[in-house]
């Protein structure tokens, strides 16, 4: 008797004895495994996914801890975007058609955190452990969607900040707005035709389609490699060998003898959160990538592919935080709007400009009133005047 037929004889008289103990969900999961798996391989994988949902985790967690981690991530993934958002239309030196780039990496991580994220919440506050169809296929659909939109504008990101930075303001002055707002649009439509392709022809993976009574695994589809190739590995390998010249450029000419301006190094600084960025979208999305391609060769458990699309996801979540660390602007930025949307009464976004040239007329300076009696006479600042018998004080 060979070994294959031991194997065989050895796992069906354990599905018989598991079935008679009473141990039926282990014994289904048998039943799909294929029999070139051993009984111990074939239980090490399936254990713990028969109850866990690509839309609301493992119902062995409790519900609550589930609920509350869902709806933290929502919430802060949603404000920090809307601030991403925002930022750029509040602080001048952000003020810039290159950085719509950045808003739409924000936009494509706002409709993650603000829509995937909180559906399967719902799903969970309502009870259901099974995942309904149309939601998970609804929340994959976006989630490629939006995947796609974020790698195709980081590589736009790239370029962009390469001919700010290295390209002669008059060179630079090709990228106008509507080539910018161009350039945006046909991302998501390719995006958007790309993954209404995957999803009707099947190339790919598909979270939906997990079978999780067995072990995951993905047949091999040379049409669905090739075309991940060149919509995905093509445009990050890209960005990475436009970031490797912008670097080499930069780095050659500050040793020589040009003396680089204080609006030169704030562009540097945003270009390096932006490469920061880059690095951090492949830290979260390349394990899943790595299972998906495991999953070609041999099986992978249904538990660990969904916790790590999960933690894929939550880059949508902190990607905002990375600017705030990494670049003044965005930081003095979200200062700002953190003080007139918790803190303020009244803020007004004006122009301040001093005759003496102390400060450039760019800036921003925020006006406010907190307390009343600071505008009030009471408050004991020095009357400078009394025309017409009022005092006048200096602010």
């Amino acid at each position: 008797m060979n070994v294959s037929t031991t194997i065989r004889t050895a796992t069906t008289t354990a599905r018989a004895a598991l079935s008679g103990l009473g141990v039926t969900r282990i014994a289904d999961v048998l039943n799909g495994v294929d029999s070139d798996l051993s009984f111990e391989e074939a239980k090490n994988l399936a254990d713990g996914s028969l109850n866990i949902s690509p839309v609301t985790l493992s119902s062995d967690w409790s519900r609550v801890v589930r609920l509350l981690m869902l709806a933290s991530l929502a919430v802060v993934g949603s404000v920090g975007n809307v601030f991403m958002i925002s930022a750029v239309m509040v602080e001048d030196h952000l003020k810039k058609r290159g950085n719509a780039f950045l808003v739409n990496v924000a936009l494509a991580d706002l409709l993650i955190s603000g829509m995937v994220i909180p559906a399967s919440a719902i799903l969970i506050l309502a009870g259901h452990e099974e995942s309904p169809r149309g939601i998970c296929s609804f929340e994959w659909t976006l989630e490629a969607l939006c995947f796609l939109v974020t790698v195709l504008t980081l590589a736009a990101i790239a370029v962009e900040n390469y001919m700010r930075l290295c390209w002669p303001i008059e060179r630079y002055g090709i990228l106008t707005t509507s080539r910018v707002t161009g350039a945006i649009l046909s991302v998501w439509l390719i995006a958007s035709t790309a993954v209404g392709l995957q999803t009707s022809l099947e190339l790919g993976p598909n979270l939906c389609n997990i079978n999780w009574r067995k072990p995951f695994t993905m047949t091999t589809n040379t049409t669905g490699i090739m075309s991940a190739s060149i919509i995905v590995g093509a445009p990050m390998f890209f960005t990475i060998l436009v970031y490797v010249r912008l670097i080499i450029r930069v780095r050659g000419s500050m040793r020589g003898s040009y003396k680089p301006s204080v609006a030169f190094n704030w562009d540097y600084e945003l270009t390096k959160a932006n490469m920061y960025s880059f690095f951090f979208f492949g830290l979260f999305w390349m394990p899943l990538g790595v299972a998906f391609c495991i999953s070609v060769v041999r099986p992978v458990s249904p538990k660990i592919v969904v916790y790590l699309a999960w933690f894929a996801l939550s880059k949508s979540c902190f990607n905002n935080l990375l600017y705030c660390v990494a670049d003044r602007h965005f930081r003095s930025a979200y200062v700002k709007l953190f003080h007139y949307c918790c803190c303020k009464t009244t803020v007004s976004f004006s122009r301040r400009t001093r005759g003496d040239g102390g400060r450039s007329s760019g800036d921003v300076r925020l006006r406010v009133h907190i307390i009343h009696s600071y505008a009030s006479p009471a408050s004991g600042r020095p009357a400078v005047a009394r025309p017409n018998g009022r005092d006048v004080y200096e602010l």
